[in-house]
């Protein structure tokens, strides 16, 4: 196994067959993806099942409530675009299930189906995004929470709401009764023991304790500093190409720059846990 630290966020591990790496091997990647927070793999051959199986190391596997399954396993979900839809899944920074109580682990991500051209995912570093903060701005957030939510998008008052049946997005109705956790906006991973910012465009919908426009101008700021260029990664899918990140410590978003082509991605999410503040 070969792990080549990558300049923006993540690290890319090459010569390892993910089928059938033993205990050894699989807690080395485990160490590799807490440290760095995002993993990538090249030259795979998972089959659906070695997809559950190489997941359910990490941890139980979560049932997405809101994206369609897979119709033969349920423990994979289908993130696709047709030719002729126009708007696509994760069209935005953001990270996954931060709306959750207990935000899940991370996801790993399998291409099935690549369009010729286009279609890359970029990925942005939190642990770089809050060692970017002074000590002192860092003091200022200590303490404070920020709340998050899945209703704006996935509820059946989202303003996306005429095309999440293109999509695939569904089960509002389970959106809708979601409570909305409030998570400290500075956290110390519960892996690596490292610092991380948590809050995310897609899912901080305000500062718990502040009103609207006070939260809207932290926010804003802080997404600023997450979104700087040098602590971004833009991974370019091949065929046999797997990701791995976590959402604890990573954002997300898939580039939809390939117009009248079909993308078919493959996604399991492996269940978290608490999350405390740095």
């Amino acid at each position: 196994m070969k792990a080549t630290i990558l300049e923006g966020c993540g690290v890319e591990i090459t010569e390892l067959d993910l089928r059938t790496m033993n205990d050894q091997v699989a807690d080395d990647v485990r160490g590799l993806f807490a440290q760095h927070g995002l993993a990538f793999f090249r030259e795979q051959s998972l089959r659906e099942q070695d997809h559950i199986e190489l997941a359910a190391r990490f941890g139980p596997i979560n049932i997405n409530r809101f994206f369609p399954a897979h119709p033969d396993f349920p423990e994979i979900a289908m993130v696709a675009k047709e030719p002729e839809q126009k708007d696509n899944i994760g069209g935005g920074w953001h990270t996954d299930h931060s709306y959750d109580f207990e935000p899940a682990l991370g996801s790993i991500l399998v291409a099935r189906e690549l369009p010729a051209a286009g279609g890359d995912t970029w990925f942005t570093s939190m642990y770089k995004a809050h060692d970017a903060l002074s000590e002192g701005f860092r003091e200022m957030l200590s303490g404070l929470r920020a709340i998050h939510s899945a209703r704006h998008i996935f509820g059946s008052k989202s303003p996306d709401s005429d095309v999440k049946g293109e999509t695939g997005i569904g089960n509002s109705e389970a959106a809708d009764a979601l409570a909305d956790p409030r998570h400290p906006i500075l956290i110390e991973h519960p892996l690596s023991g490292r610092k991380a910012l948590f809050v995310n465009p897609g899912f901080t919908v305000g500062i718990d304790g502040w009103n609207r426009d006070e939260s809207r101008a932290l926010l804003k700021y802080l997404y600023t500093v997450a979104m700087e260029e040098s602590f971004v990664t833009k991974f370019q899918w091949r065929p046999g190409s797997v990701a791995f990140w976590d959402n604890r410590a990573t954002w997300h978003w898939a580039q939809n720059d390939y117009a009248g082509m079909r993308r078919v991605m493959h996604r399991i999410t492996v269940e978290g846990g608490p999350i405390g503040p740095a």
